[in-house]
């Protein structure tokens, strides 16, 4: 009989998911299929696909009226149960936006566990409550099997504790507002194989860029999170897609004072109508406003290059130097102009681009010369989030 793990990311109004079959001889993990259920409660689309690539097809697929959550989950249910005949599910693995200032390391979760994630909605309110979701009712469903909720602020609780402080009194910083840092299960991946690349890399001082519709950079030393772009929220740091990155708090008391802006009216600002979108006024997509025409469309690639180019120098100030550039998430992976225009501006560390590797897509896109190397490397929050799971239920 076949052994199986699934890796859930559920998100407002999609769920991913990828199914792993696992080798108990030597506890590895290899991917089966991966599914996007899309469009919760609008238009329903569902692809799931085997490793191949090849679109898995059966009568399930096709299922409509799927408005909520629970009957997505029904959906995915019902799929894997009947593609994957004589299955044993040993575990789920799941991706959790916050753990907050309790949670350093993935955990299996009881209702006690789930009780206290739920504190943690008012910190990320637009991702946690969608992430538990999909846990709860799983865990009435079948209550067990054993679940292990992964982090994504787990990976920057190595960080000194002066780059976790904000300047507020002590009793805020005690109640939880701290800077957190996200995108920690992509980090971490990527450290996880950099040695593989070069060995020396185990203890270099490295710059991450995680860069798609959220983005965010992250200074690693000895395999560590040092420092990073997101703090309190993923509103924090860089340009997004549609969210403003730093900004200063001066001018949300100006929008509330004169422009009457109550806390929904900035959430919805903040969040939904700003970055790339609110700059350019055409789109948070980088490939539409890379295509376009329009200077309000450059105006904000260049906002978005500049922070991004200002924030590696505070990184690489915060390590003492500087070894490595990782570009990794889907504009960092497949964008050569913007990498381009960033390693360009990282010149003064020492960085010296390989115009024709970067066009190309090589892993290395950095010359022999240069002092500071430059790589792609493709992520994957959920082989981190496998591997976190296994970890805990063998263990």
């Amino acid at each position: 009989m076949n052994s199986y793990l699934l890796v859930v990311n559920a998100g407002s109004s999609s769920i991913k998911f990828t199914v792993y079959s696992v080798d108990y001889l030597s506890d590895q993990q290899m991917v089966e299929a991966t599914g996007q259920i899309e469009g919760i409660n609008t238009q329903l689309n569902v692809v799931v696909k085997n490793v191949e690539g090849s679109v898995l097809a059966t009568p399930d697929l096709s299922a409509s009226g799927v408005h909520d959550h629970k009957a997505a989950i029904d959906l995915m249910m019902g799929w894997l149960q009947d593609y994957f005949s004589k299955v044993t599910l040993l575990a789920v693995g799941h991706r959790v936006v916050h753990g907050g200032p309790h949670y350093f390391a993935p955990v299996l979760i009881d209702e006690n566990v789930l009780i206290e994630l739920e504190k943690l909605i008012p910190l990320a309110p637009l991702h946690q409550p969608h992430n538990l979701a999909i846990i709860r009712e799983l865990l009435n469903r079948m209550p067990s099997l054993p679940q292990v909720a992964c982090f994504d602020t787990a990976y920057h609780r190595t960080q000194p504790t002066v780059a976790q402080c904000f300047a507020i009194p002590q009793h805020l910083t005690d109640a939880g507002i701290r800077r957190y840092g996200f995108h920690g299960l992509s980090y971490e991946y990527i450290v996880s194989i950099l040695p593989d690349l070069q060995p020396c890399f185990a203890k270099a001082r490295i710059i991450i860029a995680h860069l798609g519709s959220g983005a965010s950079l992250c200074a690693v030393y000895n395999g560590r999170s040092v420092a990073t772009t997101m703090g309190f929220s993923p509103l924090d740091g860089l340009l997004m897609g549609t969210r403003c990155g730093s900004i200063d708090p001066g001018v949300l008391l100006y929008l509330m004072e004169y422009h009457h802006l109550d806390v929904h009216a900035l959430e919805q600002l903040l969040y939904h109508e700003s970055g790339l979108l609110g700059v350019s006024g055409i789109s948070s997509d980088i490939r539409q406003l890379l295509a376009s025409q329009d200077p309000q469309a450059e105006e904000a690639i260049a906002l978005f290059v500049y922070r991004i180019g200002r924030e590696i120098g505070s990184l690489a100030a915060a390590l003492g130097g500087l070894d490595a550039l990782v570009f990794t998430g889907g504009i960092g992976e497949n964008s050569a102009v913007i990498r381009a225009r960033i390693c360009n501006q990282a010149a003064w560390l020492g960085l010296e681009l390989d115009a024709s590797a970067n066009e190309l897509g090589d892993t290395c896109i950095s010359t022999a010369a240069s002092k500071v190397s430059a790589w792609v490397i493709a992520t994957d929050e959920n082989q981190m989030i496998a591997r976190h799971t296994l970890d805990l239920i063998y263990n």
